[in-house]
């Protein structure tokens, strides 16, 4: 089974890439990986794994996998919200330009009658909604995109519907929250903080957070996230929703909330580590998250990690064995 996954570099993407050299997608079958993103990487490729260091919209990688066809991608790579904000024209040609031109290169081959139609897994993200207010909503909330982020992605989960439903891809998005912990070095989330309480903590470091303690987000671990992107990648075809998405279960708390369960696995006094300095701008988009109902996507079989204490739990152990995440 030949599987590439773009972004492989990055916080889910190396992740993604272990995850699915330990565990194949289908049991028993042999896997291939094409393992696709700007920076190289830092060690020689374990056997059956081969990189392609540029864009995922190269001209290179689409001919390369005209002769070798995927039987599914993992589409991760973007430009993240605060720096798509920041540099417009860079979101745009990446975010959705460049995925345009990802969906056509898979589907040249299928049209020609050259590859079976390749599964896609599209990494989509909650900035769709905008920003929401108080009650409660589901996962057939309307999107609202108030950044060019969510509106590129929002773009392209109905690009990956289109493309699916003339059969050219197999497609299928996940409408992914903030992802603890990334990396202290990674930038351009404004949702940044979600990981910095827990970097802060286990190390015993000042930290100001940009949102109050009542702040509520939606949470999601590492591997949680994995294991919902390989759940999408086995759904069978039959019986996808025509809209080809899915918000898979969150866990909705406060920061305090989030911060204290932290404090008590790391044993760290928060008062001592953790400050407050709201944003009135960050706290409105990445804040003020409500009540989210998904009883379509759990019965689909997507998961949220079901506790803070296990969130917790899971997130810091990730971080112990750094996770094989660079």
């Amino acid at each position: 089974m030949h599987v590439v996954v773009t972004g492989a570099g990055g916080f889910i993407g190396s992740a993604l890439a272990e995850r699915l050299q330990s565990a194949p997608l289908v049991p028993g079958t042999p896997l291939r990986l094409t393992l696709v993103d700007r920076v190289g990487p830092a060690a020689p490729c374990a056997p059956g794994v081969q990189w392609h260091v540029g864009s995922f919209a190269d001209r290179a990688l689409f001919e390369a996998l005209e002769d070798d066809p995927p039987d599914c991608v993992f589409h991760l790579a973007s430009v993240p919200g605060s720096l798509a904000e920041r540099e417009p024209a860079l979101g745009v040609q990446a975010n959705l330009l460049d995925t345009v031109a990802l969906c056509e290169g898979l589907a040249r081959p299928v049209r020609a009658g050259r590859a079976p139609v390749p599964r896609l897994v599209f990494a989509s993200s909650v900035a769709v909604y905008g920003a929401l207010g108080a009650q409660a909503v589901d996962e057939r909330q309307w999107p609202q995109p108030t950044l060019s982020y969510g509106v590129h992605k929002w773009m392209a989960e109905l690009l990956v519907a289109d493309y699916s439903r003339r059969g050219d891809i197999d497609g299928r998005s996940l409408r992914l929250p903030g992802i603890v912990a990334r990396p202290q070095a990674e930038t351009g989330h404004g949702s940044a903080f979600m990981s910095q309480i827990f970097h802060a903590l286990r190390a015993r470091q000042e930290y100001t957070c940009p949102v109050s303690a009542q702040a509520t987000a939606w949470w999601m671990s590492l591997g949680c996230c994995l294991d919902n992107l390989v759940h999408a990648a086995r759904l069978p075809a039959e019986g996808m929703p025509a809209e080809r998405c899915w918000q898979p279960p969150v866990l909705r708390a406060s920061v305090e909330e989030v911060v204290q369960t932290i404090a008590r696995a790391a044993h760290a006094d928060p008062a001592e580590w953790i400050r407050y300095t709201p944003d009135a701008h960050i706290e409105t988009l990445f804040g003020r998250l409500p009540a989210l109902h998904t009883p379509r996507a759990e019965a689909a079989g997507f998961q949220s990690d079901g506790s803070l204490q296990s969130l917790v739990t899971r997130v810091l152990g990730g971080l112990q064995g750094d996770c094989g995440v660079k």
